[in-house]
């Protein structure tokens, strides 16, 4: 039976979870279709560009994507403390940028006066509207809507593109969010469109090596219904990673860089045809210092998916979460 989203995602629990949607359709999302020879590539680019600009509007930081040819894979942070310190009219910026919104949400974003009926009704959209930006659930649709929406035109075609519901993961550990991380930075490579993390277009990876998002670009092609002349927030980079543990409040994610890279790239080399279950003699020392078990954590990163259902953490971690 499926349970609802209230159960599954609990920023409560952990604020980190790994997102999958997938294409319903025979045709790719993206790519190429290899029975009809016709390529989709640049849609890629069309999910990529809304990700990063989505991720700026709402209260969610990601930590890793990649864009394949039918799914794709995301490891993000809700972060809801980001929106409930915005005033009222950032938040009406953020929401008109995607929708169009009442004609009273209009007036009173214009600056319009108001009656005071009418100033209690903007004040209760408004706090809807602020939930929304912090929702999950709202964040997906405002991602995949306007991608099928574009893709039904170019395919002169209606009906569903994407499965009905996007799965979800809760990462309750580091080890769980590190597994999660370099199982998405991984799917290229393992799905031999890459032989190298710096050569997988379309994922977080090879945008934190390279970084080259296009804000002009990336808004090109997007629905801006309010009178915006440039996008109405600055434009939120990947989560970044901290470098070490300070005795400080700390956003990031808790390692370096350079040993998340020479994490994924030793992941790399480990996955080879006919040897899914070789694990190197020599470790990166990250794996040391979280003590993850040596024997799980090529499993973990190969086959995440398969192994873990709806939560992954360690067991002790996981009955707590139950109970």
């Amino acid at each position: 039976m499926t349970r609802p989203r209230t159960e599954q995602v609990s920023v409560a629990d952990t604020p980190y979870y790994h997102i999958v949607t997938r294409c319903v359709r025979r045709s790719f999302l993206c790519g190429t279709d290899h029975s009809t020879g016709k390529s989709y590539e640049h849609r890629r680019e069309w999910l990529e560009d809304r990700l990063r600009l989505l991720a700026s509007l709402f209260g969610i930081e990601i930590c890793a994507y990649a864009v394949m040819s039918n799914h794709i894979h995301l490891v993000i942070k809700l972060d809801p403390e980001s929106i409930n310190v915005l005033s009222g009219k950032e938040i009406l910026a953020r929401w008109l940028f995607l929708f169009k919104g009442p004609l009273l949400v209009q007036r009173a974003f214009r600056g319009e006066v108001l009656g005071a009926a009418q100033k209690d009704a903007v004040s209760d959209c408004i706090e809807v509207y602020r939930n929304r930006l912090k929702d999950l659930g709202w964040f997906m649709k405002c991602l995949t809507e306007p991608i099928a929406r574009l893709a039904n035109k170019e395919d002169q075609c209606t009906g569903h593109f994407w499965e009905s519901r996007y799965k979800s993961q809760a990462l309750l550990t580091e080890e769980a969010i590190l597994s999660a991380m370099a199982y998405v930075d991984l799917n290229p490579i393992r799905a031999g469109m890459a032989d190298r993390p710096e050569k997988s277009r379309h994922t977080s990876i090879k945008e934190r090596i390279t970084p080259c998002f296009d804000l002009n670009k990336a808004l090109q092609g997007q629905e801006a219904i309010g009178d915006f002349d440039t996008f109405p927030v600055p434009l939120k980079p990947l989560l970044h990673f901290e470098g070490a543990v300070r005795n400080e409040e700390q956003t990031g994610l808790l390692y370096a860089f350079k040993d998340y890279l020479e994490l994924v790239d030793m992941t790399g080399r480990s996955i080879r045809a006919g040897k899914s279950g070789f694990i190197p003699k020599q470790l990166p020392p990250i794996l040391q210092r979280l003590s993850i078990n040596y024997d799980t954590w090529l499993t973990n990163t190969t086959r995440f998916e398969q192994v873990y259902y709806r939560r992954f953490g360690k067991r002790a971690r996981l009955r707590l979460v139950a109970a």
